[in-house]
């Protein structure tokens, strides 16, 4: 891949040493008492391990053009407990194609100490520090502190030459005491920084000779817990955003930050990017003989996606580039994601549909802010497919999302679609259809004996994403995923047998036929069960008080549960739980619940619909009563009693 004449105009090379240590930051290893000592956060008492410091310093000069750039990062820490072990394992990942960048001067080593302070110290050797290739872009160094057990401190410390500004993260997994970046860089090179996250961050500026020095420091962070129905750690983790908006050659100043438009020109120009979509692919005979007795657009489109989902395979590796080109992967019959759905682009172009490249973030990459423009901030690129007024989004390396539906992964973000400047096949779309959802619907058929077990039949039956959210589990053995969905959830019902439908069909809902058992409870003369079975919601999620996180469906959602219970002879519903509709008060969330009996049966309806995929952290505490409330629906008891008859002959 070669880099673009906007990034080309600067050489990137090392040129600096380790920079002065802070006051408030000891040298590499100078252990005060205090650490030694420290048993537990005092912000964050549950924590398995803490970090002491950790800091980072960008230093860059600018000579006639070129820059010279070093990132340099320290970090210490605590192991409080051995849930805090695996803290030990250290990645450190940096740009290797074409030699951009460069892992220098890695010191690593473990400290211990006996009763009376006195230290005992592992260093990491050279012959157990790895490097792993991440795909033809993207390399990582790996190495594990030797001798770690509780009360433990680690330190290490690099440098990565030829660095690019990159983000720096302020807070981790587990709280961080004090965490400082710095950017020290030419007055002829202008920088901006944005902040994201909900703590404080201070921020100091001054000028040392030539170069402009803003030191950014945030203090006892607690450790990031994940949330569950979460985007993405990064969007809501502390983080510092830097990137270079102009430099100044001779007295005259050069915008460097490109536009939309010129990131578009130069990747349709890109020898990894555009230039494979112009590729002579030589389709197979049975696609050719395929295609040729397709007249719609639509199933044209169908039959070269399911022929790329069914003849590619995915190397696990997610980018935008065919670094190998897209010939390469198709003779191979293997890929990275930019290879094999350039592959998909082109056979669809060549086609004579409409599609075009749409760079996105998935939802694990995070969100992309489209004031900045940037194309390594996208991690994955698809096809983008107009047929009349629809919008299709195909992804050739997803095995289980139908050509109908928008990759998971992606619904409700942002994309780029890369199209010709003039006129309008280019531009951001929100990457949204509020009609594909996930619909989960239960039905049963129930009958209660007289030794108070119920025996019943069960369908579920998972359509759109509710299928695609099931279908790697199916895939890793019918065991594994009755356990999963069936027994995991529901632990009191024994299932005798399951049967699926529609396993190979992805255009159809995923039909699952289960008989099942279980035993219902009991006090005197009454008996108590609820009918809350198979449909995804047995357990509430949202229990905490706070959170400081979206809630991130992805989806609008449909739940439904129908069933029949019959009694047996000489029982009777003694309270049937009441009909009843709520409504969140934003009208986002409904659920509805109607109950009827005749003689020994009744039957049941319960409708729940989500009507927007995403909840902000200020419609939390909302979001958590109803969902409390939910809950208490949907797990609501039915009682039944015998007979005062049946009761005085037993």
């Amino acid at each position: 891949m070669k880099l673009f004449a906007l990034v080309s105009a600067f050489a990137l090379c090392a040129s600096v040493g380790y920079a002065q240590k802070s006051k408030d930051i000891p040298a590499f290893g100078k252990i005060d008492k205090s650490e030694i000592e420290l048993k537990e956060c005092d912000f964050d008492k549950n924590a398995e391990a803490v970090i002491l410091f950790k800091t980072g310093k960008f230093v860059t000069t600018f000579t006639g053009g070129n820059i010279f750039s070093e990132y340099e990062v320290h970090v210490r820490m605590k192991i409080l407990s051995e849930k805090g072990f695996s803290h030990a394992d250290v990645t450190i990942p940096y740009t290797s194609y074409k030699n951009q960048e460069a892992v220098r001067g890695l010191t690593a080593q473990t400290y211990n100490f006996d009763a009376s302070g006195t230290p005992t110290i592992t260093k990491v050797e050279k012959n157990v520090v790895y490097d792993k290739k991440i795909d033809a872009r993207i390399s990582r160094q790996v190495f594990t502190f030797p001798d770690v057990k509780v009360g433990s401190i680690l330190e290490y410390k690099y440098a990565i030459r030829g660095a690019w500004l990159q983000d720096w993260y302020f807070q981790e997994p587990i709280p961080v005491v004090l965490s400082r970046y710095s950017l020290e860089f030419p007055v002829d090179l202008e920088i901006y920084s944005e902040q994201f996250g909900q703590y404080n961050v201070e921020t100091k500026t001054s000028l040392k000779g030539n170069s402009n020095i803003h030191v950014h420091t945030a203090r006892q962070l607690p450790g990031f817990r994940d949330e569950p129905y979460i985007t993405v750690d990064d969007d809501y983790l502390q983080r510092l955003h830097s990137t270079i908006t102009a430099f100044t050659v001779n007295g005259i100043r050069k915008n460097y930050l490109p536009n939309w438009p010129q990131v578009i020109n130069a990747l349709m120009e890109d020898e990894d990017f555009g230039i494979q979509l112009n590729k002579n692919i030589p389709r197979t005979a049975d696609l050719d003989a395929t295609l040729k007795t397709l007249k719609s657009p639509y199933e044209k489109m169908l039959a070269i996606h399911s022929y790329v989902r069914k003849n590619m395979e995915w190397n696990g590796y997610a980018s935008i580039w065919a670094i190998d080109g897209v010939k390469s992967a198709w003779k191979d019959k293997k890929g990275t994601s930019g290879e094999i759905n350039l592959i998909l682009i082109n056979l669809l172009q060549d086609a004579g549909l409409n599609a075009h490249p749409v760079l996105v973030s998935t939802r694990a990459n995070g969100r992309v802010s489209t004031n900045m423009p940037d194309w390594r901030k996208f991690n994955k690129v698809l096809a983008h497919v107009k047929i009349g007024e629809h919008v299709y989004v195909l992804d050739g390396t997803e095995k289980f999302t139908s050509t109908k539906l928008i990759p998971i992964d992606v619904m409700f973000s942002e994309g780029l679609v890369i199209g010709k400047l003039k006129g309008d096949t280019w531009g951001w779309e929100v990457i949204w259809d509020p009609a594909q959802t996930f619909n989960h619907m239960t039905t049963f058929k129930a009958v209660l004996n007289e030794n108070g077990v119920i025996n019943g039949d069960a369908t579920i039956t998972s359509t759109d994403y509710s299928r695609v959210e099931r279908m790697p589990v199916l895939k890793q053995g019918k065991d594994k995923f009755v356990s999963h969905y069936f027994q995991a959830n529901n632990p009191h019902i024994n299932i005798e047998n399951v049967e699926i439908e529609n396993e190979d069909n992805d255009s159809l809902p995923l039909v699952q036929k289960v008989k099942f058992s279980h035993p219902v409870s009991e006090s005197g003369n009454y008996r108590y069960f609820s009918v809350n079975i198979f449909s995804g919601l047995e357990k509430n999620p949202f229990m905490k008080e706070e959170r400081f996180s979206d809630v991130f469906f992805g989806a609008n959602q449909r739940y439904n549960i129908l069933g029949e219970i019959e009694l047996p002879k000489g029982y009777a519903f003694d309270e049937l739980p009441k009909n009843i509709k709520m409504i969140m008060p934003d009208t986002s969330i409904t659920i509805s619940r109607m109950t009827s009996t005749k003689g020994n049966k009744a039957w049941l309806r319960i409708s729940l619909d989500f009507k927007k995929p995403i909840y902000a952290p200020d419609e939390y505490p909302y979001f958590m009563e109803f969902y409390k409330k939910l809950f208490a629906i949907l797990n609501e008891q039915y009682v039944i009693r015998k007979d005062d008859a049946v009761a005085a002959t037993n």
